[in-house]
């Protein structure tokens, strides 16, 4: 094949392979919650020094109770697993080997015989194997959350919802966090554990 033939095929090869896909990475933005929910406005001013929705007991203490509330969530997670493996495998063989024989007689020299010189021969072998395996893992978070009540149960259950977005090494970190918690369980200093 001569020179110009190659470099012409090679040229109509290359226009099959064509341009690399072009992707468009675009960021992630979280779900962030707004205080000034439109959907649920508040109470309308009445003009009053003392407000009828922010009343505050003289021996009460100053924890979530209501809807707009907010508490803090103390992160206290951590998750352990370990898991092992043994296995062990053996085998051995035993092969004798006895005189052959030939026509009826056996192969050998009978006046060697006496000396032990005969072609009869033991084999054995043995194999052992084993193996051992092991995997540790273990996990754990911790921090705090302020959480928004976002509604209130008939028997006193608090609905919350709070999110926090964290930067770690190279990226960003959205930690949400929903659910019901009971007014029992809240501390004096305004949090419960998780």
């Amino acid at each position: 094949m001569n020179k110009p033939a190659a470099l012409v095929s090679l040229c109509l090869l290359s226009g099959c392979s064509g341009l690399a896909p072009q992707y468009d990475f675009k960021p992630v933005t979280p779900h962030v919650m707004d205080v000034n929910d439109p959907a649920r406005p508040g109470p309308p001013a009445t003009g009053a020094i003392y407000q009828a929705n922010r009343d505050m007991r003289l021996f009460e203490d100053r924890t979530a109770k209501r809807v707009g509330d907010t508490v803090v969530i103390r992160l206290i997670e951590s998750t352990a697993a370990t898991k092992s493996a043994t296995t062990g495998v053996s085998k051995s063989t035993d092969v004798q080997l006895e005189n052959p024989i030939f026509f009826g007689a056996s192969f050998g020299n009978p006046d060697l015989a006496a000396a032990n010189n005969n072609f009869a021969t033991t084999i054995a072998g043995e194999r052992a194997m084993g193996g051992e395996g092991a995997s540790d893992q273990s996990n754990s978070l911790t921090g705090n959350i302020s959480a928004v009540v976002t509604g209130v149960y008939p028997n006193g259950n608090l609905a919350i919802r709070g999110e926090k977005m964290l930067t770690l090494n190279q990226g960003e970190e959205v930690v949400q966090i929903s659910g019901v918690i009971r007014p029992d369980d809240i501390r004096t200093d305004n949090s419960v554990l998780s």
